[in-house]
C-alpha cells in the first residue's frame, strides 16, 4: 500500500494506492496525520487505511494522471553517506583526483563504527515529482544521487519508505570534505517521491531494486542499477545514529546513501531528466535546472 498527496480541485488530497494501482482519498490531512490516527486507535496504518477505504469508490484514472505532490513535507531531511563499497570508491576519486589507490578518511568512515550521517534539506528546499531541481552556480561536476528513503517519527521508528534524489557536487565536496554542507546544500537540491510505501507492507527493505536514468534532449545519457542488500549498514543501526542526543521530528526523512554513481566525465546539465525508481514505490521524476532558474 502507498500513500500519495495530489492535487484535488485546487487543494492537496491524501489518498490510498493499492497494488493494483486503486486510487482511493483519504480523509487525513498529511501522512503523519494518518499515522497518529491509527496510533491513537491502537491499529496498524495499513488496518486504518483498510477501514477508511472499504466500500468507497476509487478514483478513475492511474497515478501517472495525476499531478502529484511532495509525498510529505518533511521538516528536515537527513543523509548518510559512503554506506555502499561503489559510493566510498566514488568518494575516493574526488578526493584523490583519480588515484584509486589513495587511501583516504572515506575508507575509515566504511569501516567504522560511527555512520556519516549528515543534514541535507528542510521541507522548504525539497521539491517532489515533476519538480525541478536545481544546479549550483559555482560547480561543474553534479550529479543525482537515487536513494531509499526512511520516514521517520518523532522517535525514529521507520513508518514509511519513499525515494529520494539527493543532489552532490562532486568537485566540491573531492576539493576539501569541510565543504560538505555546500557540496549537499542549497535550493531545490533534493527531491522525495512519487509516494510513501507503509512500512509494514515491506517484507524485505534489504531486497529493493533501484533503478537511475538520466535523459539528454530525449536520449537516456546514464543508466545505473542497484539493490538494498549491498547496503553496508543497517538501517536501524543508520537511525539509531540519528536520533542520538537530537531532537527529531514527526515526518523526518533519512536518506540512505548511493550506490548509483554516473561514469566520472559525467555531469548535469539544464534541460535533464532525472528518473529514479525503486520496487513497490514507484518513480520519482524531476527535471533539471540551471543556477539562475
Amino acid at each position: 500500500m502507498r500513500i500519495i498527496r495530489f492535487v484535488n480541485d485546487g487543494f492537496a488530497q491524501l489518498a490510498a494506492v493499492t497494488d493494483s494501482g486503486q486510487i482511493f482519498a483519504l480523509p487525513q490531512s498529511d501522512f503523519l496525520a494518518l499515522v497518529k490516527e491509527a496510533d491513537a486507535k491502537a491499529i496498524s496504518p495499513l488496518a486504518l487505511v483498510f477501514n477508511t477505504i472499504d466500500g468507497s469508490e476509487a478514483f478513475k484514472g492511474q497515478v501517472e494522471e495525476l499531478e502529484l505532490l511532495v509525498p510529505i513535507e518533511a521538516p528536515e531531511v537527513w543523509a548518510a553517506g559512503v554506506t555502499y563499497e561503489r559510493s566510498r570508491d566514488a568518494r575516493n576519486y574526488e578526493a584523490t583526483e583519480g588515484r584509486l589507490d589513495a587511501s583516504t578518511f572515506y575508507d575509515k568512515v566504511y569501516d567504522a563504527v560511527r555512520p556519516e550521517i549528515f543534514f541535507k534539506s528542510t521541507a522548504a528546499r525539497t521539491v517532489g515529482p515533476g519538480g525541478e531541481v536545481q544546479l549550483r552556480s559555482d560547480s561543474v561536476w553534479q550529479v543525482p544521487e537515487p536513494e531509499l528513503g526512511l520516514v521517520l517519527n518523532a522517535k525514529g521508528e521507520i513508518v514509511g519508505y519513499t525515494i529520494g534524489n539527493d543532489m552532490s557536487c562532486r568537485d566540491i565536496e573531492g576539493e576539501n570534505p569541510l565543504y560538505l554542507p555546500q557540496a549537499k546544500v542549497w535550493k531545490r537540491s533534493c527531491s522525495l517521491g512519487p509516494a510513501i510505501r507503509l512500512a509494514e507492507t515491506v517484507d524485505n527493505p534489504y531486497n529493493l531494486q533501484i533503478t537511475s536514468r538520466i535523459y539528454r534532449e530525449g536520449e537516456k545519457a546514464v543508466e545505473g542499477t542497484a539493490n538494498t542488500n549491498q547496503l553496508k549498514r543497517k538501517l536501524e543501526e543508520l537511525t539509531e545514529y540519528l536520533i542520538r542526543d537530537n531532537e527529531l521530528f514527526d515526518g523526518t526523512v533519512l536518506l540512505t546513501g548511493t550506490c548509483i554513481v554516473p561514469p566520472n566525465e559525467f555531469t548535469l546539465a539544464h534541460g535533464d531528466r532525472i528518473e529514479i525508481e525503486i520496487t513497490g514505490i514507484g518513480k520519482l521524476v524531476n527535471h533539471v535546472v540551471g543556477a539562475g532558474n
